[in-house]
Formats: structure tokens, C-alpha cells, sequence
């Protein structure tokens, strides 16, 4: 079988300026890993490119990258969280969000703070999640943690849109800073949905078994929104006691709801998780709720496998040996700076 040669950046390049025919889909894994000339081909161009024909390409990468996490789409993104159209900054950040580099942390923050539309900047204050947990781990420099910290609190604090106040706080939830369970319990105590949404995301980021109670208690919440938040939140708090109550949301009316609660008992495990999970795959006839419900199973062999280690770790004392995750892969991250995030 003769291997296929790679196809020339400039056929790409000219196609992205052909707005008469549609843009092949077969072109758009090209766009990962771009070499140098490449980029500075696309650099180029990029001005030439149609605003339509911007959007649909971010549009189009971000779907794959959700597909395939071996793609890297950075250097498309680089040009793209400096767009003049929104739309595209917003699609740039929602890729670049999901390769965790710290390169991009000073961007950002920037464009949390000061990008002229508001959707941008929450996305933008959201992606500085990913960052936060990390300085929290000691995987960022110290000063570059607390710049971060600082900017959230500042947007928190601010008066700006709700909407991007509140993903600040949701990356404040991965923080130990004084200042963010105060504030959680603000939002929490709002009755606000929107504002309740985001204190129970916070929470869940935390791993703090302290909100045990207060997310238990939002199960029942006549807005679905909220008891699915809060269904996620129990699961990544990892709730065992909420197992019983979860097991009953998978009869929840909205599929929202029901989503999340079968992630969150993926999670956690338990007595009657898989009979449970298996028995409504069985019975489904939805297909989101079939692939939901399958990739939930095969979580949670994850889970149950991690709890067989754990068992096995048991010392002497009757102690789990907390040495089971190797982080040996983040060292990279330690000599990190506020002159290199």
C-alpha cells in the first residue's frame, strides 16, 4: 500500500481563501502540529480569511480536538485568541484550555480582565482553572500561582458581567486562598440558580469533603441545572454516602441530570453502581444516553481498579499509602515563573 503524501500547507492556505467552495473536512487534521513556516504561512494569511471562513475552521478544530486528544491545534489557536472577531478569540481559548500550557497563562489573564466581549472572558477566567489547581499541587511557580489567584479575585470581585464573575469563582474552587470559601458560601446562599450552579462547581473542584451536605442538599432542587451540578460536584468529591440518592436520580425526568449522575457513580463506585449502570443501557433507546452510559462504565472500571490499589497499599497502621499517583510527568512545571506563564 503506497502511503499518501502529506497535503502542501499552501493547498490549505488556499483553500481557507476560496470562500466559493466548501472547506474540506479531510484538510483539517493537517492544521495539527503545525511546523514553523507553516504557522508563518497561516500568520500571513490570516488577515485574508474570511470571517465566516475563520469561524467555521475553530469551529470545525474544535470538534475534532474533542475527538481526538492526540491533535494540537496551538498554533492555529495562537493567531486565534487575537482575532478581531470574538467569536474566534472565544473557540481559541476553548481549544487552548484544554492543552493546559502555561505559556498562556499571562494571555489569559489579560483577556480575562480586559477582552471587549464577555463570553471571552469567561471562557478565559474559566481556563485559568486548570492553573490554579495546579500552584496548588506545587506545580507552578508560587509567584505565578498567586498572579492568578490575585486576577480571579480581582474579576470576582469586580463589576463585571455575572457570567464571568462566576467562572472566576469556579477556578477559585481548586484554591486553598482564605478569601474563596467565604465566597462560596455567598454564591451558595444567593438563591440565585446561576450563582448556586457555580458555588456547587467550585465545590466540586475543591475535593473539600466539608461541602458534603450543602451538595446533598441541592439534589432535590426544583431547577435541573442545579441538581446536575450538583450530582457532578458529589461525584467529584467522591460522596459514597450519596450513592443511594444518586442511584434514584437516574429515574431524574431531564437527561441532564441523569448524564451527570451517571458519571458521578463512575466516580464514586459502590455497592449496585454496575448493576445499575449496566440495567439502563440495557433498557435505552437514546443514543447520547447509551454513550454517556457506556464510557460511565468504563470509568468505572477505572475507579474500581484504583480502589483495588488502594487496598493494597494498606500499611501496618491501618492507613492508606497516599503515594499512589505519579507526578513524575508535571516536574516539567516546577522552575515555572511569572517571565515564563
Amino acid at each position: 500500500m503506497v502511503k499518501s503524501k502529506p497535503i502542501p500547507f499552501k493547498t490549505l492556505v488556499a483553500t481557507l481563501l476560496n470562500d466559493q467552495e466548501p472547506f474540506p473536512p479531510r484538510y483539517l487534521h493537517r492544521f495539527s502540529d503545525l511546523l514553523d513556516e507553516d504557522s508563518q504561512s497561516l500568520t500571513q494569511a490570516c488577515t485574508k480569511i474570511s470571517t465566516q471562513r475563520r469561524v467555521a475552521l475553530l469551529e470545525d478544530l474544535d470538534e475534532l480536538n474533542q475527538a481526538d486528544d492526540l491533535l494540537s491545534f496551538e498554533e492555529v489557536c495562537k493567531l486565534a485568541i487575537k482575532d478581531t472577531q470574538a467569536q474566534v478569540r472565544l473557540l481559541g481559548v476553548k481549544i487552548l484550555k484544554e492543552y493546559e500550557l502555561p505559556q498562556y497563562i499571562s494571555a489569559f489573564i489579560q483577556m480575562a480582565k480586559h477582552d471587549d466581549d464577555g463570553a471571552v472572558r469567561a471562557a478565559a477566567a474559566g481556563a485559568l482553572g486548570a492553573f490554579t489547581y495546579l500552584g496548588e499541587v506545587d506545580k507552578l511557580h508560587p509567584s505565578t500561582h498567586q498572579r492568578i489567584e490575585d486576577a480571579l479575585l480581582s474579576i470576582l470581585n469586580s463589576q463585571d458581567e455575572s457570567i464571568v464573575r462566576r467562572q472566576a469563582l469556579e477556578a477559585l474552587g481548586y484554591s486553598s486562598r482564605e478569601e474563596v470559601n467565604p465566597a462560596i458560601e455567598l454564591a451558595y446562599a444567593s438563591g440565585d440558580p446561576e450563582w448556586l450552579i457555580s458555588a456547587l462547581n467550585a465545590m466540586g473542584n475543591s475535593a473539600d469533603s466539608k461541602w458534603k451536605p450543602k451538595v446533598i442538599a441541592m439534589f432535590d432542587h426544583q431547577h435541573p441545572l442545579v441538581r446536575a451540578e450538583a450530582a457532578s460536584a458529589a461525584g467529584e468529591i467522591e460522596i459514597k454516602s450519596a450513592v443511594p440518592s444518586l442511584l434514584r436520580m437516574l429515574d431524574d425526568m431531564d437527561l441532564d441530570v441523569r448524564m451527570a449522575v451517571m458519571w458521578s457513580l463512575s466516580q464514586i463506585g459502590g455497592k449496585g453502581v454496575r448493576k445499575a449502570l449496566e440495567t439502563m443501557l440495557e433498557a435505552t433507546e437514546d443514543d447520547d444516553e447509551a454513550d454517556m452510559l457506556e464510557r460511565a462504565l468504563e470509568n468505572l472500571d477505572f475507579t474500581e481498579d484504583l480502589g483495588a490499589i488502594a487496598l493494597l497499599n494498606i500499611v501496618d497502621n491501618g492507613e492508606e499509602d497516599e503515594e499512589l499517583f505519579n507526578t513524575d510527568e508535571l516536574d516539567d512545571l516546577d522552575d515555572l515563573g511569572d517571565g515564563q506563564a
